[in-house]
C-alpha cells in the first residue's frame, strides 16, 4: 500500500517537470493562455493571481514580460525578484484594498475550494468579479473519482471520522501520516465544487470541463472580452 501511496503522489509531484499534475497543468495554461489572446490590445495586461506563486510565472515564461504586470496576492506576501511581478499579502474573500475593475483578469488556479465554507467561496468570486474586468477561476470537481488534495478515490465522500482515521493512522494520503490538528484543519478548510455551484457563483461565465478517463476533473469558470 505504500508503494502505491508514493507513485501516486510522485504523479501528482508538481515539483517534477514530467509529472501527470504538471502535465494538467501545462495543459489548462495553453488554454488560458488561448484566451487572453483577446486581451493583446491592452498593455500591459494587469493580472491579479490570487493564490498563485512567483515560480508558476516564471517557469511559464512571464517573468519580465513587460506585457503582463502580475499581482500575485496571498495570504502572506512573497518577495519578488522580477520588474512585471508584485507579491502583496491580502485575503481572497474581502479585495477592498483594489477599486472596482482595476485588473483586466483575475486569475486563480485551485484556490476557492480551499476557504473553508460555500458563504465564502461566495464572498471570493463576487470579489473576483468586481475588481476584474474579466476572470479565470479553476477549481477541481467534487465529484470526480480521485480527491486532489489527498489523492485518495473517493476520499471526499466518507465520513469524517474514517477520513480522520486514514490522514492520522495510515499513509494512504500522499506516502504519510498527519498529525490529528493537521489532519482537522486540512478538512475543514477544503470545501470541493460541483459543476452546478460554479454555475452559480460565476453566472456569466463560460465553463473549461478539463477531462480524465471521458470523465471532468476540474472546472474553469471564465470570462473574457475581445
Amino acid at each position: 500500500i505504500d508503494y502505491m501511496a508514493k507513485f501516486i503522489h510522485g504523479l501528482a509531484n508538481y515539483s517534477n517537470k514530467n509529472s501527470l499534475a504538471n502535465r494538467f497543468r501545462d495543459t489548462r495554461f495553453k488554454f488560458f493562455e488561448g484566451q487572453i489572446k483577446k486581451l493583446s490590445a491592452t498593455k500591459p495586461v494587469r493580472i491579479l493571481d490570487i493564490g498563485g506563486t512567483q515560480s508558476f510565472w516564471v517557469n511559464r515564461g512571464y517573468a519580465d514580460n513587460e506585457n503582463f504586470q502580475i499581482t500575485i496576492l496571498n495570504l502572506y506576501k512573497e518577495e519578488t525578484d522580477y520588474s512585471n511581478l508584485i507579491g502583496v499579502k491580502g485575503n481572497a474573500c474581502d479585495l477592498s484594498e483594489f477599486v472596482d475593475n482595476e485588473f483586466d483578469l483575475v486569475f486563480s488556479n485551485s484556490v476557492i475550494e480551499h476557504v473553508f465554507s460555500f458563504e465564502n467561496q461566495q464572498a471570493m468570486a463576487a470579489e473576483v468579479q468586481r475588481v476584474g474586468k474579466n476572470y479565470y477561476i479553476q477549481t477541481p470537481n467534487r465529484f470526480f473519482f480521485v480527491e486532489p488534495h489527498y489523492l485518495l478515490p473517493f476520499f471526499q465522500f466518507l465520513p469524517r471520522g474514517l477520513k480522520i482515521f486514514i490522514l492520522t493512522k495510515t499513509r494512504l494520503s500522499r506516502g504519510s501520516k498527519r498529525s490529528l490538528e493537521a489532519a482537522e484543519a486540512s478538512l475543514k478548510e477544503i470545501r470541493l465544487l460541483s459543476f452546478k455551484e460554479m454555475k452559480q457563483l460565476f453566472p456569466k461565465g463560460k465553463i473549461f470541463k478539463e477531462k480524465f478517463l471521458l470523465m471532468n476533473k476540474s472546472f474553469t469558470s471564465y470570462l473574457i472580452s475581445d
